[in-house]
């Protein structure tokens, strides 16, 4: 109860860190995306199209009647206001949805003396800025079993404060949910799971044709393995203790199995066309958010196909 308690102190702490962090992060989008630009021609201002008139319920705008179009479009109270005669528009009802799943679960709180934040604060930092951009853009943003897809303008609100009142276990991945086709999911996790788990996760998210991006978030220590000497090890999760009697012995079959895990996982991506990479806490943020923009602007538009197989650490 003690260590629950204490992980549930952290993650307030983190979200409220968090709000303020993403705030300035997204803020500094202009900079960004001209900076994307030098990089690659073809990462664009915005992340996929902008909303647009359609079939949809939520009110547009209003627009002049073009002669030829059925009477019965004319919005006659507006009309009623002028000489001209107007049709009231509807957001296009196909408009982009972006499910955004920030790994929430006791072993992203961990932080070494490299890192610039922990897993946990880097997660909620960048998920928190990629909702406000992506709602800038005109997309609508939702985390799976916790905040329906919105559009608000005060998403990062929404969602710090859904995450503040969240009282359900902290899972490492997204609950099984149905995505609709033209959806995309973004997971920043830990990916520490086992990969038949990861497997069947993207079985489930992919099965409806959803395209999405795993992005594996870790701390530097959690790559380099700098131990030495008699260490004991925690299991965040289970509480689980190994003790290692010379640590440095461990560091070459640590560093070959997380390079297996990583290729298992990539894999899987692969063959479902989904994008793969890791980021480390001890980098930007910014750059953290740039390749997720590059990325999600590539899978829509065709290009930028390097970033694909991309890795940021």
């Amino acid at each position: 109860m003690v260590a629950a308690a204490e992980h549930v102190r952290r993650e307030i702490e983190a979200v409220r860190r968090a709000d303020g962090e993403s705030r300035t992060l997204a803020a500094s989008l202009p900079r960004l995306v001209l900076e994307a630009r030098r990089i690659a021609a073809n990462v664009i201002h915005g992340l996929h199209g902008r909303r647009r008139a359609g079939s949809g319920e939520n009110f547009w705008q209003y627009r002049r009647f073009m002669s030829g179009e059925p009477s019965q479009n004319v919005d006659w109270r507006r009309s009623a206001r002028d000489d001209h005669l107007y049709v009231r528009e509807h957001e296009w009802e196909a408009a982009h949805t972006v499910w955004l799943w920030p790994d929430r679960s006791a072993s992203m709180a961990f932080a070494s003396r490299d890192a610039r934040d922990s897993k946990l604060e880097r997660a909620l930092i960048v998920t928190f800025a990629l909702a406000e951009l992506l709602v800038t853009g005109g997309e609508r943003v939702g985390v799976p079993g916790l905040m329906h897809p919105t559009a608000s303008r005060n998403v990062i609100d929404r969602m710090a404060q859904a995450m503040l009142h969240d009282d359900l276990a902290r899972a490492s991945l997204p609950p099984s949910f149905v995505p609709a086709a033209r959806s995309e999911i973004v997971v920043l996790s830990d990916l520490w799971s086992p990969v038949a788990d990861i497997r069947t996760m993207l079985a489930g998210l992919s099965a409806t044709g959803a395209h999405g991006t795993l992005l594996q978030v870790v701390d530097p220590a959690e790559e380099t393995f700098p131990y030495s000497g008699r260490v004991e090890f925690v299991e965040p999760e289970d509480g689980r203790v190994i003790t290692a009697g010379r640590a440095e012995r461990w560091s070459r079959d640590y560093v070959a199995r997380v390079a297996l895990h990583r290729d298992e996982i990539r894999k899987e991506t692969d063959a479902l066309g989904w994008l793969f990479s890791t980021h480390r806490t001890d980098r930007s943020a910014a750059e953290l958010l740039l390749f997720l923009h590059a990325g999600m602007t590539a899978s829509k538009s065709g290009g930028v196909t390097s970033v694909k197989a991309g890795r940021m650490a």
